[in-house]
This record gives structure tokens, sequence and C-alpha cells, in this order.
């Protein structure tokens, strides 16, 4: 007999499936991936991929990290001035001796590229550090949204202000700028795979264009004395005392802080490099070096560019093609190469400048994809549909959108918000290697991070203060990411929420040992462990249940370690405590790891097995608040609505008795 309204389709007939349910099913695609263990594009690689050489894997980062040459320079002037060289000279001694060993450390304690946000989850347990690392992905998201629009924005730029570009795109800074965000979403969409190699040829094109630049300028620059002695008669005039000019160099430091992107980037693509025959995913040390090797590189790489880059466009340019609307404006090393090599190689220089750019929106749009399902749908705290990677690129995509109409495609209003992300998450990286310091009792390296977490914390203040925009979209994502994680645990609190179970031989034994057909579990809080209290409870079962011989039950407890957890991994034990039987599992709530139990039991055994509760005291929303927030509460009908849920066959669900 069956339920089916219509006869079942010949098994050598193929369905054409509707549209609607092929959409869906496109659209959904990778979904039944067990939460929190899908990996974006730049995550960890399949089984079956090769690793890279750790130079190969910084082409990778340098998307994020190298593109920012097309705009940093010209930003550095808009904001310092004569004062940009200094400034620059400071940003690069907080990258090598603040930054850089930072994220080192992060390489080292966290290898499998979860990054400094999972060193923190570690350090922060329960639901504060959950709350935390909500806050945190809503930063890295600002981060990573900004990177988007504003690279799409500046590569805008770039094509609108080159000599050949049609006249109708003059002007269209906008339009040009979501036609490229659209683009990315569709690549996306489509189905992106990494490509490392597309990656390391953009970014050598780039560098070798940028060094022939930056050489040429500064050529001459040294050619023509009177260009650097103008630009230094400037500087002494404006700030005659070298401690004022150390000082305003500080000050400005916050505005420059683009020049940091790419070291949370570095340590996400760790995956992907290729360790030593030895390695192990316990200790990748070959791993681990070759990202050592790929951040001090690109480090000192990128340090080089900053400061020639700085020092050429700042002598070189006049200052009003720094301001909106000049032709320097968020293009200053294009500007050079147009001037100083001709239209040709400047023609070419803006080609490579576009392409690493939008690339560029291409890495962190994977950063996303990598980051979103590493935790929500590990804490409960993501719709179902947020474990698909094209949900999530067309969400994206809208917020890219909505970013773009609101500042207008503009670089420099972008930029604060821009460093506001790309500093809260280096702040978060020194405060971790920090507190990570400090548990292993290593007191020069605490003292050492300590006060490159106070550093950072001062920048990200100083520069939350003067454009509070970064604050204002972090805060929006914040909000966001928390209602809809709250949200969605509520909706999924009565999943069953083990990623495995396993009994052990005691636990096997006890239930083997079962005379009758029919296994009876007491549910006992293991708060209370006394011979007394489990006479009592065991009294109360047969009393108001026929359990038939009492000796026959076991008892069943569950200890809550962390509340705040949504999946985990269930071992249970078999113990004895003054002659009772008792199976012991430690979850995150109660009700649900009952269930769970419940479930791998009646698999195991193939009887069906009864659990006996006692009503819980107390107002029922009290309990059930309790249940959300502590994993405890209204235990019984929560219990008995899980199994409803999760074993749909009434005949083959555990009976659930209540007195």
């Amino acid at each position: 007999m069956t339920s089916l309204s219509h006869p079942p389709a010949d098994p050598g007939t193929p369905v054409r499936p509707t549209r609607r349910k092929a959409f869906r099913d496109w659209l959904m695609e990778g979904l039944p991936e067990s939460s929190g263990k899908r990996q974006g594009p730049h995550g960890k690689p399949d089984a079956e991929h090769a690793p890279h050489s750790w130079w190969r894997v910084m082409c990778l980062t340098g998307l994020d990290y190298f593109s920012t040459l097309g705009y940093q320079p010209a930003i550095a002037a808009l904001a310092a001035g004569v004062l940009a060289p200094l400034a620059t000279i400071v940003l690069v001694a907080v990258t090598l001796f603040g930054a850089l060993p930072v994220y080192k450390r992060v390489a080292r304690e966290s290898p499998h590229g979860a990054g400094s946000i999972s060193m923190l989850e570690r350090l922060l347990p329960r639901w504060w550090g959950k709350l935390f690392v909500l806050a945190l992905l809503g930063f890295a998201a600002t981060d990573f949204m900004i990177t988007i629009t504003l690279s799409a924005a500046d590569a805008s730029a770039h094509l609108i202000e080159n000599p050949f570009a049609p006249s109708f795109l003059h002007g269209q800074n906008v339009i040009i700028t979501l036609v490229l965000v659209a683009a990315l979403a569709a690549v996306f969409l489509r189905g992106f795979k990494e490509a490392i190699g597309i990656a390391v040829v953009l970014v050598v094109i780039f560098l070798a264009l940028n060094l022939v630049v930056v050489a040429v300028a500064l050529v001459k620059a040294l050619a023509s004395p009177i260009l650097t002695t103008d630009w230094w008669t400037a500087l002494t005039t404006q700030h005659g005392n070298p401690i004022m000019i150390i000082a305003i160099a500080l000050l400005v430091f916050p505005r420059l802080a683009l020049g940091l992107s790419g070291f949370e980037t570095g340590v996400a693509v760790m995956p992907q490099i290729k360790g030593r025959p030895g390695d192990t995913e316990q200790n990748p040390v070959g791993r681990i070096a070759g990202a050592h090797k790929l951040l001090t590189t690109a480090a000192v790489i990128m340090s080089a560019f900053l400061i020639t880059s700085s020092l050429a466009t700042t002598i070189l340019i006049p200052a009003a093609e720094f301001q909106p609307g000049g032709s320097a404006n968020g293009r200053a090393l294009a500007y050079l190469a147009h001037q100083l090599l001709g239209q040709g190689f400047g023609t070419a220089y803006d080609i490579s400048t576009i392409a690493i750019l939008w690339f560029a929106g291409a890495s962190a749009m994977a950063g996303l994809l990598n980051l979103v399902p590493r935790y929500l749908p590990r804490f409960g705290m993501a719709p179902e549909w947020a474990g698909a990677v094209r949900p999530l690129v067309l969400v994206f995509s809208v917020i890219a959108v909505v970013i773009t109409l609101v500042f207008n495609a503009s670089v420099d209003a972008q930029g604060g918000a821009y460093a506001t992300g790309v500093l809260v998450l280096i702040t978060s990286a020194a405060i971790a290697v920090t507190l990570s310091a400090r548990r292993k009792k290593q007191r020069g390296a605490t003292i050492g991070f300590g006060i490159v977490s106070v550093a950072f914390i001062y920048t990200t203040v100083a520069n939350s203060i003067e454009r509070p925009d970064g604050l204002k979209i972090a805060a929006l994502f914040i909000v966001g990411i928390v209602g809809v994680s709250l949200l969605s645990r509520i909706r999924r609190a009565f999943e069953l929420r083990a990623t495995y179970i396993r009994m052990d031989e005691a636990a096997m034994r006890f239930v083997a040992a079962v005379d009758d057909d029919t296994i009876r579990f007491i549910s006992h809080d293991p708060k209370t462990r006394d011979a007394a209290a489990y006479r009592r409870k065991l009294s109360h079962a047969a009393t108001v249940n026929e359990i038939g011989d009492p000796r026959d039950a076991l008892f069943l407890e569950v200890i809550v370690d962390d509340s705040s957890d949504f999946e985990t991994a269930l071992e249970i034990r078999g113990i004895e405590v003054e002659g009772f039987r008792i199976l012991e599992v430690h979850g995150s709530t109660v009700p649900n790891t009952v269930a769970a139990v419940l479930l791998h039991v009646r698999d195991v055994t193939g009887i069906i097995p009864h659990i006996y509760f006692r009503w819980n005291e107390g107002n029922p929303i009290t309990n059930l608040l309790k249940f959300l927030f502590f994993g405890e509460g209204e235990i019984a009908p929560v219990t008995r609505e899980v199994l409803r849920e999760a074993e749909p066959d009434l005949t083959q669900r555990p009976w659930v008795h209540v007195g």
C-alpha cells in the first residue's frame, strides 16, 4: 500500500524536473554538506587538489594586498599632503614590526586557515566568545565587502581616466562599478574555481609594471632636483619642528591603514601551501614555514613599493591633482605611467590595474564565502540556505550594490570604512596572540604583543572617530548577523545536534544486558549523584509508570559542557554509581542529546527504547528560555519534539513518558 497519489515512475524513465525545482537545485547546490565543514574557493583544498609553492600562494594573497597600490599612494597624498612619505614610513614600520610578527604567530597557532578569529573563539569560550566572534564577523564582512566595492570603484576610475576610453563613459563611475560587481557575481554564480595560475600572472605583470613606473619616477625626481627641493621646502615650511613632523605623521597614520590589508587573507589561504613530506594535520611544520615566507616576502615587497611610490607621487604630482575630480585621484601611479611613459604604456598599466582590482574583489568574495559557512552554521546561527554558495553570493552582491550607491562609487569615501575593517581584524589578531602568549606564560612575547595591541587599538579608535563610516557599516553588519543568528538558533532549536555518536564497551554491555525486549531509560540530573537520589528516581518511575523489573532500567545522564555550542560529538560512557548502571554523555543541551542517544540505541539494537521523565517545576516560559540559552529547562516536551522532527514515523519513534 502506498500513500502516493500517483504510481511511482518507471526507474528507467527520466523524470523532467520543473523549472522551479531545477532552479532551486542549481541555487542550493552543495547544501547537503554538513554544517561548519563547507569551505569556499580559497579554503581547504579538495582531497585530490595538489598544494602550491608558497610564492604562488602569495600571489593569491597579493590580489588583495598588492592591488592597493592602485589607490594607496593617492589616498596617502590626499590624507597627509607633503607628509605622505613620512606617514608611509610609519605605516611600513607598523607593518614589519607589528602586523608581520602577529600574523606569523597566528600562522603557527592556526595553521588550517581559520585565522585569528578562530584563535579568539578558542580563547573566549561559551556565549561571550560566540557573541565576540559574531562582532568580529561583522567587521570582517565590512573589510571584504568594501574591498569588493572600493576595488571596483577604483577600477572604474582607471577605466574612465584612460585617454582612449569613450567619452560617454565619463561621469558614469557608479554604473561601471555596478557592472563590475554584477560581473563578479556572475562568475561566482556560474561556479568559481581556484585560479592561482591567473593570480600569479596578474600579480607578476602588475608588480613589474609598477616597478617600471616607480623606477622611472624616482629617476625623474633625482634628475630634477628642483622638484625634490620644492617638496622638502614645503615640508619644512609647513612643519618646521622635526618632533611635530613625527607626531603629525603618527596622527595621520590611521588614514593610511589600507596598506595593511592582506594579512588575514594570507593566513586564510594556508591550506593551499605545499608542506614538507613529514607534515601532519596536527603539526604541519612545512606549511607553517611556507606561510612565514609568504607573509614576510609580501610585507617586504609591499613596504618597498609603499615608500617609493609615495615619495615619487608626492614629489612629481601637483597637490591639486589628488583632490576629488583630479586626474590623480585614486590613481596616482597610473597618472605617472601616462605622464612619464606615454599613453601606450599607461594604457597597459591601466588594463593591468583594472584586472587585478577586479580580481581582488573576487578574492574578497571568496573570503566571505569561506568565513560565513565556517562559523555561523556550526553555531546554529544561519538559515539553511547559508550552507550553499550561490544564495550567499546573491546576498553579498545586493549588499555591494547598496554600498556602491550609498558611497557614489567614491574611492576616497570608502577608504575609512575599509580601514576600519582591516584595523579591527588586525587588532583582534594582536589581542589573540597576546592572550595566547600570556596563557603560555611567555612574558617577553606577552609584553611585545601587548604593545602592538595597544598601538592597533589606538589606530582603530582614532580611525573610527575621524571616519565613523566604517563603524556604522560594521554596526549594521553586526546587528544583522546577530539578529539573523539568534532567530536561526531559535528556529533550529529542535534539530538533532550530534555530529556523530559512539558508545564505549561498558555502555554497549549495559544495553545488551537488558533481559526483556524493552530498553528503559530513566532521565537523571548528574548534579545529584548519590544512592538515595537514584533510589528515589527509580521508585518514582516504578510507581508512576509500569516499568517491569526496576533492576533492568538504566539511568541516562547528560552533562552540559558549553550550551553555546550547537553541534557536538557524543561519546556515551557506561559507568556504575552505588550499584546503579548509568549512561553518561556530554552535550550542549539535555533534550537534543537525549533524543540523539535514544535514536542511536534504537539503530544499534533494533529495539525502540523508552525514556522516563519527571515534570519540571517552574514557569514554562522561563524553562523555555533556559533551554534556548543554557541547554536545560523544559526537558521532557522538548525531547519529544526533537524526536518528532527527527523521526516522522510514529511506529519507529522512541517513547517518552512523563509523570
